[in-house]
């Protein structure tokens, strides 16, 4: 008998123990994944039981919330202008999660943030319902409406940036998409979410974070960067030994410049202001690909960029020949760039050198307004000496003054520039992207720095050009930023 009760105690201690182990395993093993799993509907109503807070452009709100029918989602979210927004704001949707700054900060929206726990318990006291803390961005609400406006119809994305301190101004997408439209639970709703999910135009799709472009020759800011630091110019102003035609290394292939340009033994800057690709090219392939691979990954090519969204990383190509090399100098081959990171090449030229971490939240705040955190500005490299900044902004702005951005000319204001028609496709079969980077400086003011990429699928391909179709979209946004700064 007492072997029997013995067997008993031993059986029921294991399953004692198993009950306990898995007892444990769900709640710290499996609670993260639990927690955000689409079935556990708890989530869902504690997320949408009461108001969410505010994300906010120049002091005022940008989205909202509204009281739904819904017993257990009383509340969804609503936007102002939200296919302008949707970029920097992402969606946050009953039925279908949340995406940028919605899902980032979305512990801050909802007030489950351990940071606002004091705010929770006062309420549970004082019986107020329970309200979401509030993001300040850094967005400029007159540049992110001319970014937008500016692109119309268009395919594109634009990007601009403080180039002092990292914030971001604008970051608009093109076509885009009305968060409210699927931001509840009905019918309506998963139809809408489904037609722009399944929409052949993408416009879903954050093309100023999440698409990489090959830069064409707006890259050549990169690689006149690198013909300067490693010492291969010294003299801006002197001829380059360059060639004309330029044959590839390796190949019996020229590498063609568009047009009949003054590229054989240009000087840097006037090969800059014309955009010679032989000259861009041969440069890339006399430093060779460490070399610009080593000033690119300081541009933040090769790396994630947290904003606090996350970009795609850009690539400039490592492990590739001589030929190849000279390609992806001038913006081709397998170099890809997205918007946000040709306007970090821009920002740093423009800041003597210095690139700046971008950002895109400056404060978060409790439903009390008390600010629990706040961005400070962070170096994030130094691609180039001031020396060497100061004579590629003399470059840019040539390029602008007398070269082919003239369209972003602004009176009274120092404008810097570089254009790029960058083919795509198989053969180059594809209509070309337009391309513009820029900066803006004023006296007294902090200066702007701004990407263009536009691909316009019903433009004549004879007309697409970085100069005629993205440099008046930048143009539009450094003024709005001037403007908003007097």
């Amino acid at each position: 008998m007492n072997r029997q009760l013995r067997h008993i105690s031993i059986f029921c201690g294991i399953l004692f123990l198993a009950l306990l182990l898995r007892d444990n395993w769900l709640q710290y093993v499996k609670a993260d994944q639990l927690d955000s799993s689409s079935l556990n509907r708890r989530v869902a109503i504690e997320r949408y039981s009461h108001k969410r807070g505010d994300i906010i452009v120049d002091g005022k709100p940008i989205t909202g919330s509204v009281k739904t029918d819904d017993l257990d989602l009383k509340y969804k979210t609503t936007w102002t202008d939200g296919a302008e927004w949707a970029p920097v704001t992402g969606y946050a949707s009953q039925a279908f999660g949340s995406t940028g700054l919605e899902n980032v900060d979305d512990d801050i929206l909802t007030g489950s943030d351990d940071r606002l726990f004091r705010d929770r318990t006062l309420s549970m006291f004082t019986g107020e319902q329970q309200e979401g803390g509030s993001i300040v961005t850094t967005l400029n609400a007159a540049a992110q409406k001319a970014a937008f406006e500016g692109l119309g119809k268009k395919k594109g994305a634009v990007a601009a940036i403080d180039p002092t301190t990292g914030k971001i101004l604008a970051l608009a997408s093109t076509p885009s998409y009305d968060p409210s439209s699927f931001a509840g639970m009905s019918n309506a709703d998963g139809k809408a979410y489904n037609a722009l999910k399944h929409g052949k135009d993408r416009p879903m799709l954050n093309r100023a974070l999440k698409e990489t472009y090959p830069p064409g020759s707006t890259f050549k800011l990169v690689t006149a960067s690198a013909a300067l630091e490693s010492g291969k110019v010294t003299d801006v102003d002197a001829p380059t030994n360059s060639p004309l035609p330029y044959i590839m290394p390796g190949t019996t292939t020229p590498l063609n410049n568009e047009g009949n340009l003054p590229c054989e033994n240009a000087t840097l800057r006037v090969a800059l202001e014309v955009s010679c690709n032989s000259v861009f090219g041969k440069l890339g392939a006399d430093m060779g690909v460490k070399s610009m691979a080593s000033e690119a990954e300081k541009f933040g090519f090769n790396n994630y960029v947290d904003t606090p969204v996350r970009a795609v990383a850009s690539v400039f190509p490592t492990g590739i020949n001589t030929s190849q090399t000279a390609l992806s100098s001038i913006g081709q081959f397998d170099t890809a760039a997205t918007p946000l990171q040709m306007a970090m090449v821009g920002a740093a030229i423009a800041n003597d050198g210095k690139l700046m971490h971008p950002y895109m939240v400056d404060e978060l705040r409790a439903p009390n307004l008390d600010v629990i955190d706040k961005t400070q500005p962070k170096e994030m490299s130094q691609p180039l000496t001031p020396e060497h900044a100061q004579e590629l902004q003399s470059m840019m702005e040539s390029v602008v003054q007398k070269g082919t951005g003239a369209m972003a000319q602004i009176s009274g204001v120092t404008v810097g520039g570089k254009t790029g028609t960058a083919q795509h496709g198989e053969n180059n079969s594809g209509l070309p992207y337009a391309w513009f980077v820029s900066y803006a400086k004023v006296s007294n003011s902090s200066p702007v720095a701004v990407a263009v990429v536009v691909e316009d699928g019903s433009a004549n391909r004879n007309d697409i050009s970085g100069g005629g179709l993205a440099a008046p979209i930048a143009k539009a946004v450094m003024q709005a930023v001037i403007n908003s700064n007097k």
